[in-house]
């Protein structure tokens, strides 16, 4: 499910051209021949693993990824003992990076039965200088490193590797500060044939105090929206109904195009996409919310009745330490605007417990925010103490036991809340987009509702794709049990 590429003007015989993306279309071309020599040798294609670590934005990249690999001829499999492992890594917590460590550490074994394999790092991780410092110095099994400014760089990046013998046993290492220019139309393969993450943005210009990511993504870069539309386009051709614009702060999408347009101005462009059904997007920063948007999301007739508003901490005191640019009462505000525009909208927020300085007081300011915003989902995270953001040298570093306490009682008021918000849909009807058959219960299909929730039903695979009424029975907190309409 990949673009359809044409070779047309592409000249091995040739140097490669500088622009793009008619120069990765070269390398691609080329390491295509080279696996089609790999075929007759060994009679098979080489196999490919891609695992991503992290975000939403994470996996439309490997998809990305994976759409180049199989263009070059490359065969998926979910195991990393593959003649090719790229990990496309996150690093927003420490455990992350620690994870990752492990994994590369378990492919030399892999590495030593299979000396032609190579191993390929990525993501949000590599920008961190001290990272790559370490797998230079402590995993020589690596092959290819590169981040986030460069992905686009893939093909090239493997041909330097497989098809320069010189260089073969070199690890190559190309990571960029920042990227200006936004490379489009190279191959993606989709997860799913009838849903699929678009780009709409990338990169970050909110420096929030306890977060890596303006420093791993770079600065804000908006795509042209006649680009984006005309991907949704493409996509909608190619079976998919739903589409989730991705953007580290989608609020502020447009800002820096030479024509500026609004998000709302990018969304009511892609709502007159005929054949696309469902629109959602991730994620909204509340600073950037404006009216125009809240006014829109009352009147869509495609948009998805969810929105995900990170509140982070309930206290206005703490916000403003971790410069979220906006207080308590301005958050309540938003989600009184949102609720009383979009009654049966659901909201779900992130929540950090232990964020350096940290008082009774504030933590009890959050919890009254989760009682008075009704969330319908949250997700709670510890503090984690990240190199190189200003709160990772903060006085008042919170105690683990006292942070672990604290958590403990977020999860358990969090876990009231959302369970009393997800009965209100119980008996009602739901169009659910059914995703996958249920792994753990034999005839059994799972799809999600508008709101995002999760629903159990029987079915089958014929059902898969779809967007079908279910009845909501039976409410797990999380996600439901129900039953086609009108069986």
């Amino acid at each position: 499910m990949y673009n359809e590429i044409n070779w047309d003007g592409i000249d091995l015989q040739q140097p490669p051209p500088e622009e793009e993306p008619a120069r990765q279309y070269y390398f691609i071309k080329l390491l295509k021949g080279w696996m089609d020599g790999i075929i007759k040798e060994k009679g098979r294609k080489l196999s490919c693993c891609v695992n991503t670590f992290g975000c939403q934005m994470n996996s439309r990249d490997s998809e990305k990824i994976l759409g180049i690999l199989k263009c070059i001829g490359y065969e998926e499999t979910g195991s990393e003992n593959a003649d090719l492992v790229v990990f496309n890594t996150c690093t927003v917590r420490e455990n992350a990076n620690l994870k990752v460590y492990g994994r590369i550490g378990q492919l030399k074994k892999y590495k030593s039965k299979n000396p032609g394999m190579v191993i390929m790092l990525c993501g949000c991780m590599m920008q961190e200088k001290e990272a790559v410092a370490k797998i230079k110095r402590s995993y020589r099994n690596v092959d290819v490193v590169f981040g986030t400014h460069n992905i686009y760089k893939f093909a090239e990046l493997l041909a330097m590797k497989v098809l320069d013998s010189e260089d073969s046993g070199k690890m190559v290492v190309d990571v960029w500060e920042d990227a200006e220019i936004i490379v489009e139309n190279l191959p993606a393969e989709r997860k799913y044939p009838f849903k699929s993450g678009v780009n709409i943005m990338y990169g970050c210009n909110n420096f929030c105090s306890y977060c890596i990511v303006p420093y791993v993504r770079g600065r804000e870069r908006s795509r042209k929206p006649e680009d984006i539309v005309k991907e949704i386009e493409g996509l909608v051709k190619d079976g998919v109904s739903e589409v989730m614009l991705l953007g580290q702060n989608v609020n502020s999408y447009g800002k820096n195009l030479e024509e500026p347009l609004s998000f709302t101005g990018l969304l009511e462009k892609i709502e007159q996409i005929d054949g696309l059904r469902r629109i959602r997007f991730m994620t909204s920063h509340p600073k950037d919310l404006s009216d125009e948007l809240i006014e829109f999301m009352g009147r869509s007739e495609k948009l998805c009745k969810h929105i995900h508003l990170p509140l982070q901490s309930g206290s206005s005191r703490l916000l403003k330490i971790m410069n979220r640019h906006y207080t308590k009462e301005e958050y309540l505000l938003l989600v009184e605007k949102i609720r009383k525009a979009v009654p049966d909208i659901a909201i779900t927020t992130d929540i950090i417990a232990g964020f350096p300085g940290e008082t009774e007081e504030d933590f009890n300011e959050t919890l009254d925010v989760i009682e008075k915003a009704g969330y319908d989902n949250a997700f709670t995270f510890i503090y984690s103490k990240r190199t190189g953001t200003p709160a990772a040298t903060m006085d008042c570093q919170i105690p683990e036991n006292v942070v672990k306490e604290r958590f403990d009682r977020l999860l358990k008021v969090v876990h009231c809340t959302t369970a009393r918000k997800a009965e209100q849909y119980l008996g009602k009807i739901s169009d659910v987009l059914v995703e996958e058959v249920n792994a753990q219960e034999e005839g059994y299909v799972t799809g999600r509702t508008g709101q995002n929730y999760l629903v159990h039903f029987k079915g089958d695979k014929s059902l898969i794709g779809s967007i079908v009424p279910v009845k909501l029975c039976e409410s797990r907190g999380f996600y439901y049990y129900g039953e086609l309409a009108g069986e």
